[in-house]
């Protein structure tokens, strides 16, 4: 009979993705100036626009418990660094929206806190495996009206080292679907100036939409799996 660990040694870094436990943690990141890593948020009004935002600065902070199927994440993408329709106009626009023209748009980031995701055992090397799991969302310092979090759906790969770079690598996806922008307040009705065009742009612009993101994150160079004796026969 195999041991346990001839299934759990790929299953402990992947499992641990998102939540919890500090124990034996290793961190994992995703740099924003790879241009590898994507986020991608449409809104498709069925009377007007399909409304594309882009960006390639995906930022991101995994500690992962390697001994355990735990960990937490982070991520943040800068406003400044999203493109709308790659049109410098409609980019603007949607700055104004995001900082209710209150901030600069510098200053301002999209924020991601995923408290925990459950990964089964079965999990493979170079196998996409399924999640669900919640996470809470800040725009411009701003929270859900409601304070709730979003659903959020993907797939995570774990990538050993050789198969992409040097270094283990978690390859993540994840989708948030009906991401309503209004209850965040990124709304021309929430943007001085645009009162008066909120009737006009109402069946033009459509306010919920579908967030993805797809993600490289990798652990120090060098530094090596648990070994595969600590997992129980």
């Amino acid at each position: 009979m195999p041991r346990r660990f001839d299934l759990i040694s790929p299953v402990v870094l992947l499992a641990a993705l998102f939540g919890g436990s500090a124990t034996a943690a290793t961190t994992f990141t995703v740099n924003p100036d790879a241009g590898n890593n994507a986020f991608t948020a449409v809104f498709d009004s069925a009377l007007g626009e399909r409304i594309t935002a882009v960006s390639s600065a995906v930022g991101c902070t995994l500690t992962v418990d390697e001994q355990g199927f735990e960990g937490r994440a982070t991520c943040s993408v800068p406003l400044t660094s999203i493109r709308v329709d790659n049109d410098d106009t409609k980019s603007g626009h949607f700055r104004e929206w995001a900082t209710n023209k209150k901030s600069e748009p510098a200053s301002c980031t999209f924020e991601l806190t995923v408290p925990r995701v459950t990964l089964p055992a079965t999990m493979k090397e170079k196998t996409p495996t399924p999640y669900t799991t919640e996470g809470t969302f800040t725009l411009c310092g701003r929270g859900r009206d409601d304070g709730g979090p979003e659903r959020i759906t993907g797939t995570v790969t774990y990538l050993p080292p050789g198969s992409y770079g040097d270094a283990r690598t978690l390859r993540i996806r994840a989708r948030i679907e009906s991401f309503n922008r209004e209850r965040y307040g990124v709304s021309p009705k929430n943007t001085s100036g645009w009162l008066a065009r909120v009737q006009e742009l109402a069946p033009v612009v459509a306010p919920d939409g579908t967030i993805e993101v797809s993600i490289f994150a990798t652990s120090p160079a060098g530094e090596a799996a648990p070994a595969a004796g600590t997992a129980q026969p």
